[in-house]
């Protein structure tokens, strides 16, 4: 069996930051990276083919929500792009998660296998006050999350975007093998930054989150591959 690999956010703003953070890592392994907004509205599609070619794995963290033709359409492209993993807001509701998902059957019906599909619950950045104030929904944050859990196992998506602190409420109303991919992820005594639900790489595991991703633990280290080493043996049971 192999060990998990954390997800490496790449909160980079362009490919020479990322060749130089890259440089820190032993030639030859293959690392799960996450291409989010930032990188790839400068970069393009070039630095997908990029990290690919080097033997990651990529999760492209593009956040899509719009009308389910759009979303359809930009998700036929994206899976030509030979991803893992991307994803879409579950705000957008069923159909458009519906829709994004047939894109990417669409899309990738040469490729090797179909990008995994997930949606994004509530940002790991908003406060229960917050949704209730600006978003104008009431109740509690974690009800708004498994609601929209159970929207996108409905639309037929591999999983969501949450807090690890509500990884197994979603299980509970879905199933342990709908992915609950959570951000978030500090290492203790590290810094919280602007993230509100937060945990250590082992408490995230005890939670029953399925992937993790962590970036600026990582990015930010004096020595991002030792750092990338300590989360990734917590995150697999290796340190008590």
């Amino acid at each position: 069996m192999h060990e998990a690999r954390p997800i490496i956010a790449l909160d980079f703003a362009n490919k020479a930051a990322i060749t130089k953070f890259l440089a820190h890592f032993p030639n030859g392994e293959s690392l799960y990276l996450k291409v989010g907004m930032e990188l790839f509205y400068q970069e393009g599609p070039d630095i997908v083919h990029y990290l690919k070619k080097q033997g990651h794995d990529i999760f492209l963290d593009l956040k899509l929500h719009d009308i389910p033709n759009t979303v359809k359409s930009a998700m036929i492209g994206l899976a030509k792009l030979g991803v893992n993993m991307t994803n879409v807001h579950a705000a957008g509701g069923i159909e458009m998660m519906q829709a994004a998902k047939e894109g990417l059957n669409i899309g990738a019906k040469d490729a090797e296998q179909v990008p995994k599909l997930i949606a994004v619950t509530q940002l790991t950045s908003t406060s229960e006050a917050q949704m209730q104030k600006e978003q104008r929904i009431p109740g509690k944050l974690i009800d708004s999350v498994v609601s929209y859990a159970q929207n996108a196992h409905a639309a037929k998506l591999d999983g969501v975007v949450c807090s690890a602190l509500e990884a197994n409420l979603i299980h509970q109303a879905t199933n342990q093998q709908f992915i609950c991919l959570t951000p978030g992820i500090r290492p203790a005594n590290s810094q919280v930054g602007d993230q509100k639900r937060v945990v250590t790489p082992k408490k995230a595991q005890e939670l029953t989150a399925n992937m993790i991703v962590v970036g600026r633990p990582i990015t930010q280290a004096d020595d991002p591959y030792q750092a990338y080493l300590q989360i990734k043996n917590e995150w697999n049971g290796e340190v008590k």
